[in-house]
């Protein structure tokens, strides 16, 4: 069984869903909150689109037989990291945010695509 996918997918599900409820979680490492570390409606709603993504890969990563489905449900989420650290690292303002964010991002995405090979 591949129990790295498995404890991985569950990891992205639970941040996820954290985003989702408190989407500051996200926004202040972006530097994206408010000063007083309130949130704008329209950054929540991205926050909440991403967390809803990633809730989806992760769950995919926790139950879909081993082998290709999950290999496809790592590639998803590899992908989708990528894809973040770049998005966020052109994006963001802040150099050191930005710098935080990629890293964050490029590792799990790291780890997720390392996952394939654990047994």
């Amino acid at each position: 069984m591949p129990v790295m996918s498995r404890v991985l997918g569950a990891a992205t599900v639970a941040y996820s869903a954290a985003i989702i409820a408190r989407p500051a979680l996200l926004a202040k490492p972006c530097g994206m909150a408010r000063p007083d570390g309130g949130v704008d409606p329209r950054i929540r709603t991205l926050i909440g689109a991403i967390g809803a993504r990633d809730t989806a890969i992760g769950a995919a990563m926790m139950v879909v037989p081993a082998g290709r489905a999950l290999h496809v449900a790592l590639a998803a989420r590899v992908a989708s990291d990528l894809a973040d650290a770049v998005m966020f690292g052109l994006g963001l303002p802040d150099r050191g945010a930005r710098a935080k964010v990629v890293g964050v991002a490029a590792g799990w995405a790291v780890l997720c695509a390392a996952s394939a090979l654990a047994p």
